[in-house]
């Protein structure tokens, strides 16, 4: 497994979406194969870069190739790659939990079965200990390694989730049946091939 280049994170957001199904994702060795991923750019009226820059979504407007952190509900907290254009951003949705579950349920707080343990950003965020401490990080450098596991996954499209404006658009993409979606896809969803 290699770790990504940096020039992986220049390309198009809703291709670096999804080109990053089945990226491998740690953060201090603590991870696993993201498996969801739901695409943001600045021209989009669901996006936080949409009203143009502001304090909280600075890091969508910085180098690429950065953690963009931030807190939704004054609790949970998600974590988003910012790729593409200025403004633009790749949401990690969900993982499968393949590297210390056992700090993983630690973290949770409960002794739960592994399929819940990611499956969405804001567990997803807890299980790793992503913070805000890490908004603007290079995911080039530790804590954070993101490596391609040199597979062709078949990745699914529909629409994002939890959102109200440009719901329809289809900006969500997972790896076909996979456990650790937050989501299933509903059955209209799209098939698409990882090149």
């Amino acid at each position: 497994m290699q770790a990504l280049p940096p020039n992986f994170y220049t390309q198009d957001v809703d291709a670096v979406a999804q080109a990053l199904i089945g990226v491998i994702l740690t953060v201090d060795g603590v991870g696993g194969p993201i498996v969801e991923t739901e695409a943001y750019d600045a021209a989009d009226p669901a996006s936080h870069s949409f009203v143009g820059r502001t304090r909280r979504n600075a890091a969508m407007f910085g180098p690429v190739g950065r953690a963009y952190v931030y807190r939704i509900y004054g609790l949970h907290r998600c974590l988003n790659i910012v790729c593409g254009t200025p403004g633009s951003a790749v949401l990690i949705r969900a993982i499968e939990p393949r590297f210390g579950l056992d700090v993983m349920r630690q973290r949770r707080g409960v002794e739960m079965a592994s399929r819940l343990l990611c499956s969405g950003p804001g567990r997803l965020c807890t299980a790793l200990a992503i913070d805000l401490t890490l908004d603007g990080a290079s995911l080039n450098e530790l804590p954070f390694l993101l490596t391609d596991a040199g597979e062709s996954p078949q990745i699914m499209t529909g629409p994002r989730i939890g959102i109200s404006k440009a719901a329809d658009r289809m900006r969500r993409y997972g790896l076909k049946h996979s456990p650790w979606l937050s989501r299933q896809f509903p059955d209209e969803s799209a098939a698409l091939h990882h090149d």
